[in-house]
C-alpha cells in the first residue's frame, strides 16, 4: 500500500463517517418531527418518502467511501472514475454545507479534506 492508497482509504473514511453523523442527525432533527408533524404531510405515504428522500445524501456519501476505499484494489481507471463520481457528490456537499450554514458546520471542512486526499489518491499509480 502506498501513499496515494492511503489517501482514498482516509477519504473513504471521512467520507463514511460524516455520512453516518449526517444520517443520526437527519434521522432525530428532520425525519422523526415530520412524521409527527401530520399537518405538513397528510399522507402518510408522502412522510414516508419525504423521510427516505433526506436520508439519499448520506446513503450515497456512506457508500462513496466505501467505494474509495475499495478502489485501491483496481487500476488506476477505475480509481479514476471512483474518485471522480464520490469526489463530485462530497464537492455538492461540502458547497452545500458552508453555503446553508454560513461554514458554521464541520462537515465542508472534512468533506474538503475528503476531496484534497481523494485528488491525491487517483494521480498515484495505483493498481
Amino acid at each position: 500500500m502506498n501513499w496515494h492508497d492511503v489517501a482514498l482509504v482516509v477519504a473513504g473514511i471521512i467520507g463514511s463517517g460524516v455520512a453516518l453523523v449526517h444520517g443520526i442527525l437527519i434521522q432525530r432533527l428532520m425525519v422523526r418531527p415530520l412524521a409527527s408533524a401530520e399537518s405538513l404531510f397528510a399522507e402518510a405515504r408522502v412522510r414516508w418518502i419525504v423521510s427516505w428522500l433526506l436520508q439519499f445524501s448520506t446513503f450515497n456519501w456512506f457508500l462513496g467511501g466505501l467505494a474509495l476505499i475499495a478502489s485501491i484494489w483496481f487500476g488506476p481507471d477505475a480509481r479514476l472514475v471512483t474518485g471522480l463520481l464520490v469526489g463530485s457528490s462530497y464537492l455538492y456537499g461540502a458547497f452545500i454545507n458552508f453555503k446553508a450554514t454560513r461554514g458554521r458546520h464541520p462537515a465542508w471542512m472534512l468533506y474538503t479534506v475528503a476531496l484534497g486526499l481523494i485528488a491525491f489518491g487517483v494521480n498515484g499509480s495505483g493498481g
